[in-house]
């Protein structure tokens, strides 16, 4: 009996029809990982109703704006009340979801809702990310600094700093540290401090820093990282 209500509510739900150049962002937080959810629909943003709302789409939500990990979902408008359509309700995503436009949604039951039911998350922010690889876990390492991404001078990286890379972003352990602007030239702006990790800080922002111009560096020497993950 529990299989066969299962089925039909899945019946019931129905596929995101926003189009497949959805777009995700978050408003009004106080860093670029948590605040509102909105999505854009043919050219204009609007919210998410937080009816059905759960964990499971606030992981789907942080994976697709790389912002680490889910910390909590948000109800009743907690980062204010959006002004444009509500544009989805009843959000069930899956574990495998990697965008919200990919997760299924009522969102005919939209019109039910007012603003002071828009949804909200906080993520972890994590603080790094590899660009430009063949697979997550490989790429042009660039570092969260404030609101912006910064990109890591090679000269002032090792396999100490590689190790607690990985770690940070589950991906086992390095296998290799790349210099020469290995996958490609980043357009951040380049880091000047040096990271004297030791090898067993949990996050990047955990080691050590050391201001230094010593190195003279610029985008012919990005790092990269390549991970076992």
């Amino acid at each position: 009996m529990e299989s066969c209500l299962m089925l039909m509510f899945l019946c019931y739900m129905i596929k995101l029809t926003i189009s497949e150049s959805v777009n995700v962002r978050l408003v009004n937080g106080n860093n670029p990982c948590s605040g509102t959810v909105e999505v854009l629909y043919r050219g204009q943003w609007g919210t998410v109703c937080d009816l059905g709302w759960d964990m499971a789409d606030v992981a789907v939500v942080c994976r697709e704006l790389d912002c680490g990990t889910a910390v909590e979902a948000k109800y009743n408008a907690h980062f204010g009340q959006g002004s444009g359509p509500i544009l989805m309700a009843y959000v069930y995503c899956s574990e495998s979801k990697t965008a919200l436009k990919d997760c299924l949604s009522r969102s005919s039951d939209a019109r039910r809702c007012n603003h002071k039911q828009d949804a909200g998350v906080m993520c972890s922010e994590r603080g790094l990310r590899l660009v430009d690889g063949s697979h997550r876990c490989s790429g042009r390492l660039e570092i969260r600094d404030g609101q912006s991404w910064v990109s890591v001078c090679a000269a002032a990286f090792d396999q100490q700093d590689a190790e607690v890379v990985c770690r940070e972003l589950d991906c086992g352990a390095p296998v290799q540290v790349l210099g020469e602007d290995a996958f490609g030239k980043g357009d951040a702006q380049m880091w000047t401090q040096e990271i004297q990790c030791r090898g067993n800080e949990a996050q990047i922002h955990d080691c050590p820093l050391l201001s230094s111009q010593k190195h003279n560096c610029s985008h012919d020497n990005d790092v990269g990282v390549i991970c076992s993950g």
